[in-house]
């Protein structure tokens, strides 16, 4: 993997822009075609008058200095000119110069092969859109199938967990460097990620994300995949702006069914309303992708169930069979090893803990 000194200077010259385009990105709808523009063109539309300090410290840009950096974060870089970049980018009038990428980059390779499939949704998720994200995540990763999404709050991180739980396929792009974690609380999701799967970023290493790298990246994620499932949003909601670049982008969209009264399904539902594919489950996805019968092989939860420690299979038994309570499990273990079983089921999308402390069987 490789990247030219003219594009690694132009992911250089967005992290200058950075505050400028900030204030002058024009909104959101506007944002591709400003950062479609060449660099002169978008100096000047950005900064006007007081473009001279942008000038001067882009002439200090060093490329090798930019590689030894992304060398040293443990990131390779690849350019748009490049021939191992993402055919799915290249259709972009606004591509990337330089994807920054930390763990597996293969993956990338798996987008058009396998089709990968953006999960997004909202960052203060309902216990039924995270439980969705995460089962979406875990068995459209478990078919095979990379699963795109930003590593936010609520469905973005529910998702890349499921996916992870199935040691499955997953990309995270990042709204600022692919070293940075964002946000600072899922540092160490973001640390399983790049050591299991891929996390990608357009921004260079080190960089804090701002307002507008946020639909920037969006729009890397609805490109990279063939299609983008909004599984909770409210009107307006980030997640809607990804499915909006997806729909430009000539992508399939899916939507979530939720309740109509909940302004967290009021995005699904509209998307819905509009001719969004019906997403009920990983089948619908796969249907849609691949057409009628394709189904998760032997569902990537059996799978898994299959690979259970005998302790856990009778812990989760007991869960089945309707026994909720700590204290009532813990008449056949020591507490200790009962809340320890019910911590990695948990973790691994097989119980949901409810408000009062109980666990439930989780779909």
């Amino acid at each position: 993997m490789s990247a030219c000194d003219a594009c690694l200077r132009r992911t250089a010259l967005l992290g200058l822009l950075g505050p400028w385009i900030e204030h002058g990105g024009g909104g959101v709808r506007r944002l591709p075609a400003a950062l479609a523009l060449p660099d002169d063109e978008l100096v000047q539309g950005v900064c006007g008058d007081k473009r001279a300090a942008v000038d001067a410290r882009l002439a200090r840009f060093d490329a090798t200095q930019a590689r030894t950096r992304a060398a040293a974060a443990g990131m390779a870089v690849l350019c748009r000119h490049a021939r191992a970049y993402p055919a799915e980018l290249v259709q972009m009038p606004d591509s990337p110069a330089v994807l920054h990428t930390l763990g597996d980059a293969s993956l990338l390779d798996r987008c058009g092969a396998d089709g990968a499939v953006a999960v997004v949704g909202s960052r203060q998720a309902s216990d039924y859109g995270l439980q969705m994200a995460h089962a979406l995540g875990r068995d459209l990763a478990g078919a095979g199938v990379p699963v795109v999404s930003g590593m936010a709050y609520g469905v973005d991180s529910a998702a890349h967990e499921g996916a992870l739980a199935a040691r499955g396929p997953t990309i995270a792009v990042m709204p600022g460097g692919a070293d940075y974690a964002y946000p600072r609380s899922k540092t160490a999701l973001h640390a399983r990620i790049g050591a299991a799967a891929l996390l990608v970023a357009e921004m260079p290493p080190g960089m804090r994300p701002f307002r507008w790298s946020f639909p920037a990246r969006n729009r890397i994620m609805a490109a990279l995949a063939r299609m983008t499932v909004v599984v909770e949003g409210t009107e307006g909601s980030g997640s809607l702006i990804t499915a909006a670049f997806a729909q430009d982008l000539g992508r399939d969209v899916g939507a979530v069914p939720g309740q109509a009264t909940s302004a967290l399904a009021a995005g699904p539902n509209r998307l819905l309303a509009e001719g969004a594919v019906v997403v009920r489950s990983a089948a619908d996805v796969l249907d849609a992708l691949y057409g009628p019968g394709v189904r998760v092989p032997g569902s990537a939860a059996a799978v898994m169930l299959e690979r259970l420690e005998p302790r856990l299979r009778l812990l989760l038994d007991r869960v089945e069979q309707g026994v909720g309570t700590v204290d009532e499990l813990a008449r056949e273990a020591p507490v200790g090893e009962v809340l320890a079983g019910l911590s990695e089921l948990e973790l691994l999308g097989f119980v949901t803990r409810g408000a009062g402390g109980d666990y439930a069987r989780r779909a």
